[in-house]
């Protein structure tokens, strides 16, 4: 591209369906720089009740809206003025009675938030697709050297503070980043409407993921500090994830925070009872269920205190004074997030300026969707475990019969078990974590973990359920916990060994119970 002077704008074309900021933002063109204003349908009118004048798009193209609206925006008028090189172009533009648009302020239909409703039906959704403003969007962002483009109300007061300091000009470097985010805009866009497609013909993996994701905030550095990282949401959920919640006070999170959260948001809403889950370094170090939520989380606390300290804390019932204050009393801790947070709560835990206090509307649904990890050039995506059973599919295959409490402690267990780095064993009894032995290379190493981190809390595991996360695939694991008088274990079973590892448990006088499905964490 050969270099031309930076053109002063005259002429804009505005069509937004976001009108926040727009009377203040289409009032500065106007007063400070005389700019003619070029609009349709809603915005026109928008614009004429606040006083501003503005060219309808009808009258500018010389023909009228048609199709309901349909068509309006889709005329060479509009798109060679957009598109026009100013001195190529321009015995064209003379020749064909055009006039050139300098800046073009768009955002799309809402159709993210049509799809979002319950009783959205497909006619609605389709109705919801924009086109015209793609169009243009595109337009512009391709010919930026020319042309601005804005597609963020918050990107306004950027712009008008720009016009004024260079006198209603704006420089190549300023619509080059204006045209990156445009572009980002409509692929996100484009993405959301692929990804709801797929999803009424059944098609489990789209094609393209990443579109639908923005950047929510760069972060101060990432696993490490020699490591720069950001944090992006997912654009077409709003769902109850870490990405949803609400920062009520404290630091800037930090990427481990966030991953560390995350962990311990997903195994506290599998529990229906008042619970609390301590995580640290992505593993539970502590979970309980209690009668209430200060009872969860004394249980949880008193599991492992000393890992619990700079840990992550979770739980699913609103967080209220006392369980605040007992927090503050206890221990150092690094996140704070429930379902809700009482004013008292809120002042106490002000004490502590640097603890980041998060809020979610609820903490009570599964996640669903998929999940993403990257491996170098290349990325692996599955579905969320969703995995889950009941008494009703457990498969008891020991001599002897599990009493109603060691079934109770075998389900808590393995709901623990489903939220620790494999290879993951749970020593838990009365609704609390007892031991946990994570991300060890054999199944052996985290059944002795476990087992050491119970006698160092003075905590016995006679009498304790285990969870184990796979199969055994040797008897060695069951002849560790027969020492331990662990007296139930639930795994998934399945192993050629299978026989054998039963018989130890009956040699043991173990309960064992099958559940036929495994839920391995890396």
């Amino acid at each position: 591209m050969t270099k031309e002077p930076n053109q002063k704008i005259q002429r804009a074309l505005i069509s937004v369906s976001n009108k926040e900021g727009l009377d203040s933002f289409c009032s500065f063109l106007v007063k400070e720089f005389n700019i003619e204003i070029i609009s349709t349908g809603g915005t026109l009118k928008a614009l004429k009740e606040a006083g501003i004048e503005a060219i309808e798009i009808s009258n500018f193209t010389e023909f009228p809206e048609i199709m309901d609206g349909r068509v309006k925006t889709l005329h060479p008028k509009v798109h060679a003025g957009i598109l026009s090189r100013r001195s190529i172009d321009k015995k064209t533009m003379q020749e064909n009675n055009i006039l050139p648009i300098d800046l073009v302020v768009v955002n799309l239909y809402p159709f993210a938030e049509a799809i979002s409703k319950s009783d959205v039906t497909l006619e609605t959704a389709i109705e919801n697709i924009d086109i015209g403003g793609p169009s243009m969007i595109r337009s512009a962002a391709k010919n930026h050297k020319y042309v601005t483009v804005v597609v963020d109300p918050h990107d306004y007061s950027f712009v008008m503070k720009e016009m004024k300091k260079q006198g209603g000009i704006l420089n190549q470097e300023t619509r080059s980043l204006l045209a990156t985010k445009a572009f980002h805009h409509t692929a996100s866009y484009d993405a959301t409407i692929s990804g709801y497609f797929s999803s009424l013909h059944e098609e489990s993996f789209p094609e393209t993921v990443f579109a639908k994701f923005s950047k929510k905030e760069v972060m101060r550095y990432g696993e490490n500090p020699h490591q720069k990282a950001a944090f992006y949401i997912d654009n077409t959920k709003k769902g109850n994830g870490i990405g949803n919640a609400v920062q009520l006070q404290g630091k800037q999170l930090s990427y481990n925070n966030i991953a560390d959260t995350d962990a311990a948001v997903e195994c506290v809403k599998s529990f229906g009872e008042p619970t609390c889950v301590i995580v640290k370094h992505a593993n539970p170090c502590g979970v309980a269920t209690g009668k209430n939520i200060n009872e969860a989380y004394e249980k949880a606390f008193a599991a492992d205190s000393v890992s619990a300290f700079g840990g992550i804390i979770a739980i699913n019932r609103k967080l209220e004074e006392k369980t605040a204050q007992q927090i503050i009393d206890n221990q150092f801790v690094e996140v704070i997030i429930a379902p809700g947070v009482s004013s008292s709560a809120k002042k106490i835990l002000s004490s502590k300026e640097n603890i980041r206090v998060l809020e979610m509307d609820r903490m009570d649904k599964l996640s669903t969707g998929f999940k993403f990890v990257s491996v170098t050039d290349g990325l692996l995506v599955q579905e969320i475990d969703q995995g889950s059973v009941s008494v009703e599919d457990l498969k008891i295959v020991s001599a002897r019969e599990p009493s109603q409490e060691e079934i109770r402690d075998s389900l808590f267990a393995w709901k623990v078990c489903k939220f620790v780095k494999s290879n993951a064993i749970v020593y838990a009894k009365n609704n609390q974590t007892i031991g946990v032995g994570a991300g060890q290379m054999s199944r052996i190493d985290s059944a002795q973990i476990a087992a050491s981190k119970a006698k160092e809390r003075g905590f016995e595991t006679a009498g304790c359920a285990m969870a184990s996360d796979a199969f055994f695939p040797f008897r060695d694991g069951i002849d560790v916990a027969a020492s331990m008088q662990i007296t139930s274990i639930i795994q998934p079973g399945g192993s050629i060994k299978d026989e054998e590892v039963i018989e130890a448990a009956n040699e043991a006088n173990i309960a064992m119970i099958f559940t036929g499905m495994r839920h391995f964490r890396h």
